[in-house]
């Protein structure tokens, strides 16, 4: 299904107070320096049990403290970093990973307390070395990460589910499209991995990778029903197309209404990642409205 765009000034009207100078504000040349706590875009979201989050290599183009600004003002308040991006313009070799300092994961954790932000997701490298799994669990739980995003191979599932139950973060296997080198693009590789394993294994399903290998993300999902620990909310412009672009929710072949009405059939509650990987001077207004579209079906599933 397909909807009409947004417009940005429709988004800005309904965030309300202080949320909606910071956007503008930022689109027009750049944050206040003072830290702002989050205002919540999206309560009826959250009414549902969807905790709304944003993935950071959708602002790849940025450090990770750039975007926490970007992400703050749009409402945002959760947010699941990967290992590979980095932390701060300043110091563009820092990594926001378990590599870090003690010193440098405080002062990580500190900005996001300072705007009440929470990163309750990590895009983790979980591969086949099982000796530098503790490493990224240890970090994870300082951070307060609930949910690891991973595609581990499916030989290393043991050591993971034993660690998961220790430090009681569950593993959310994530989907890429189609590729020699994609192991978990179809549900039934995810489920494979999951089956046996303890309620911390499931899936983190990515609706748009689906529309990319030609799935239909409404079926797949009804396929992983009782393994979805999160999700990843993304819709793309053209079905069976592994090249086609990101398009804001709504707007590609995802049926992403029909998306969203499924999970909440199946009772799903958790992390709803808005992951946007399309790059354009439109970004920002383009994850807005990806937040907007979730709020809208939420506001009006809660009538």
């Amino acid at each position: 299904m397909r909807t009409s765009g947004l417009s940005r000034r429709g988004f800005l009207a309904s965030a309300g107070g202080w949320g909606a100078g910071a956007v503008l504000a930022m689109t027009a040349g750049g944050m206040s320096a003072e830290t702002q706590r989050v205002r919540l875009s999206t309560p009826h979201a959250e009414k549902l049990g969807w905790r709304l989050s944003c993935g950071l290599y959708t602002f790849r183009d940025r450090s990770f403290y750039e975007a926490l600004e970007v992400i703050g003002a749009l409402g945002i308040r959760r947010v699941e970093p990967a290992f590979f991006l980095p932390l701060s313009k300043e110091q563009p070799d820092l990594r926001t990973s378990e590599s870090l300092t003690p010193a440098q994961r405080r002062e990580m954790k500190k900005r996001l307390d300072d705007r009440g932000m929470q990163m309750t997701s990590y895009y983790a490298p979980l591969e086949a070395d099982t000796t530098a799994f503790r490493k990224v669990f240890d970090f994870a739980k300082e951070m307060g990460v609930e949910t690891l995003v991973a595609e581990p191979p499916a030989e290393v599932f043991d050591t993971l589910d034993e660690l998961c139950r220790e430090y009681e973060i569950g593993l959310a296997v994530h989907n890429h499209p189609q590729s020699p080198q994609s192991r978990y693009w179809r549900p039934e590789n995810v489920l494979k991995v999951c089956e046996g394993r303890s309620r911390f294994i499931g899936a983190c399903p990515d609706t748009g990778h689906w529309v990319r290998s030609g799935l239909d993300p409404v079926e797949c999902l009804r396929k992983l029903s009782g393994r979805i620990l999160a999700v990843h909310l993304k819709d793309a412009a053209e079905l069976g197309n592994r090249e086609s672009r990101d398009v804001p929710l709504g707007e590609g072949d995802a049926n992403f209404a029909q998306v969203l009405q499924t999970l909440r059939d199946l009772g799903f509650r958790g992390l709803a990642t808005i992951e946007y990987e399309h790059l354009s001077p439109r970004l920002v207004e383009d994850v807005a409205q990806c937040a907007k579209f979730v709020e809208d079906f939420a506001a009006s599933a809660d009538a």
